[in-house]
């Protein structure tokens, strides 16, 4: 019999110590991570404020894929919101503020413990790259809520390593977004062809893009400061393509309405005269072009065309970079001139 209340009283202590080790717990919480992402501010802000994204890099539903996700019809912007229900209950994520590719402020409930307070913020490297911060924090803890974080080892040992998965799955989910691209090529059609101002220069391959994009803004500011409205989207005329020599020389072009005699010796008044071509539609990364013209130089010969060998090659961006900071986006029309 005395050893039976021995026992209750060791109980009894125990049970006092561990109430009173719960109760001086701290009332509040905040657990935060921090990872470099490689994309654009924007592109990664676009994916986190749009609900319907957050399965593909939630490290709670690759830990257990039979999580519930329930989607409304409104999963981006403020008061959407997305519901799970999984083996441990169900929660509800809702976005209460935004700050447009700076911040997202959220609310999360999970069963019946407190709501949380989760809150995103992105910052732009000189690099084109994304600082991404994920924190949620709680205050006014009741006791019950104390005592599960206390024998789960902490909110910080629960939460997170989770959050550093998931920005990891972010990362490799934006990217592979980036990197989507189809190739259609459309056929023969005729081009309208037109007057333009251009200038002309010398690149390598690698160097392409940034030399592309810097001639054509050339370009397209002696157009605004002249008062010179253009006639359609940016375009480049390629005169010689050496991938041997590693070499490009290609015309930075700017369509205008009628013919404009240039002040600038660097920039220069051409026309081109209405063709008939073959049109392919490239959508994504300009790393994708070199195949873009390979399927277009196959359409010609799967369909007996021959290319006119004074005729042009020309690639016009319906999009720009600076506009479009996700290459996925990107619309680039190829046009090979072909016999009549």
């Amino acid at each position: 019999m005395k050893a039976f209340k021995y026992v209750l009283l060791l109980l009894l202590i125990l049970v006092i110590g561990v109430s009173i080790y719960i109760a001086v717990q701290p009332n509040s919480f905040e657990v935060s991570r921090t990872q470099n992402i490689n994309a654009p501010q924007s592109v990664v802000y676009n994916n986190v404020i749009d609900f319907k994204n957050w399965e593909s890099w939630s490290p709670w539903v690759e830990e257990n894929p039979k999580t519930v996700i329930t989607l409304p019809e409104k999963t981006k912007g403020i008061e959407s919101f997305y519901e799970w229900k999984d083996d441990d209950g169900t929660g509800r994520m809702t976005t209460t503020e935004t700050q447009p590719n700076s911040s997202i402020t959220q609310e999360m409930q999970f069963a019946d413990y407190p709501i949380s307070d989760v809150n995103w913020s992105f910052k732009s490297n000189d690099d084109g790259t994304t600082n991404v911060t994920w924190t949620i924090s709680g205050d006014n803890l009741p006791f019950g809520f104390k005592m599960f974080s206390a024998f789960m080892g902490g909110m910080e040992k629960q939460i997170g390593p989770r959050f550093e998965r998931g920005l990891t799955l972010l990362d490799s989910v934006v990217q592979a977004e980036m990197k989507v691209y189809s190739i259609k090529v459309e056929g023969v059609t005729q081009h309208s062809g037109g007057y333009y101002l251009y200038n002309t220069t010398s690149s390598k391959f690698n160097n392409f893009k940034e030399n592309m994009q810097t001639h054509i803004s050339k370009v397209g500011a002696y157009a605004v400061t002249h008062n010179i409205s253009m006639a359609g989207t940016p375009f480049v005329i390629y005169h010689k393509w050496d991938e041997a020599n590693d070499a490009i020389i290609f015309s930075s072009c700017i369509p205008t309405n009628s013919r404009i005699i240039s002040e600038e010796p660097e920039v220069l008044t051409g026309q081109l005269e209405s063709f008939r071509t073959v049109k392919t539609l490239l959508k994504g990364d300009y790393s994708n072009l070199k195949e873009a013209w390979g399927a277009t130089k196959k359409y010609i010969a799967d369909n007996n065309l021959k290319i006119k060998e004074s005729g042009p090659m020309i690639e016009t961006y319906l999009t720009m970079p600076e506009n479009y900071p996700n290459p996925a986006d990107w619309r680039t029309e190829l046009y090979i001139a072909v016999e009549e």
